[in-house]
């Protein structure tokens, strides 16, 4: 099952072949087989590390649906598909709205990739932070600070709504070092009583729901 995210891999690197991470000059694979290791060390499945690998090939790059489900089998292509905004020419905010609702009811492999690009993604925007005014960073976006901190945050309770699992809160607490911890606890912070380390996730399984939780780098 190696051969799966090996394969991925080269099929991402010439998909998205001569991008680049918004306003970097750092090639954009970079991103796609950053979010396959973190999923990996979530102890996921080839399939699902695969489908992080490849989650940007029909939303960015000329791949199509059928490629993948030829290449990588029907189960990754799903996740693909669900990590993918549907309608490209929409509105910023009408594009968002549409991820933060589905991802409410979205399988829990999808929720796994897209909490794992999210994270890579605010990753990479604190790492830049460090060697850059962030003024000039967030000019970086399609919208600003304020409306990427509603975004986010929406979108931790949104991955959240059905079950919580152990990236999700790495997801929150990286959020708080990007924005700041707001004075209203969002649903998910009373799922963690410490910080959680990637090494200290077990492999493929969900936290509890908790108390509560009824419920690009240029995005």
């Amino acid at each position: 099952m190696t051969s799966l995210i090996d394969r991925a891999v080269e099929f991402a690197a010439k998909a998205h072949q001569g991008q680049f991470r918004k306003g970097t000059d750092i090639p954009y694979i970079s991103h796609p087989c950053a979010v396959g290791m973190i999923l990996l060390a979530a102890g996921c499945g080839p399939e699902i590390v695969a489908a992080g690998i490849l989650h940007d090939t029909l939303e960015d790059t000329d791949a199509t649906y059928s490629d993948l489900v030829e290449q990588f089998g029907q189960n990754v292509a799903d996740i693909v598909m669900g990590c993918s905004e549907p309608d490209k020419s929409l509105s910023w905010e009408e594009r968002k709205e549409h991820t933060v609702q589905y991802l409410k009811t979205a399988s829990q492999p999808v929720r796994m990739v897209a909490c794992a690009d999210k994270l890579h993604n605010v990753r990479s925007t604190l790492r830049a932070m460090q060697s850059c005014d962030s003024t000039l960073v967030w000019n970086r976006f399609k919208r600003g600070k304020e409306q990427q901190e509603w975004y986010y945050r929406q979108l931790i309770e949104s991955l959240g709504h059905e079950s919580a699992f152990p990236l999700l809160t790495l997801l929150e607490q990286e959020v708080e070092l990007l924005f700041g911890a707001r004075a209203e606890s969002s649903k998910t912070s009373k799922l963690k009583s410490e910080p959680v380390r990637e090494a200290e996730m077990e492999p493929e399984t969900e936290a509890p729901l908790g108390e509560g939780l009824d419920g690009k780098s240029g995005e």
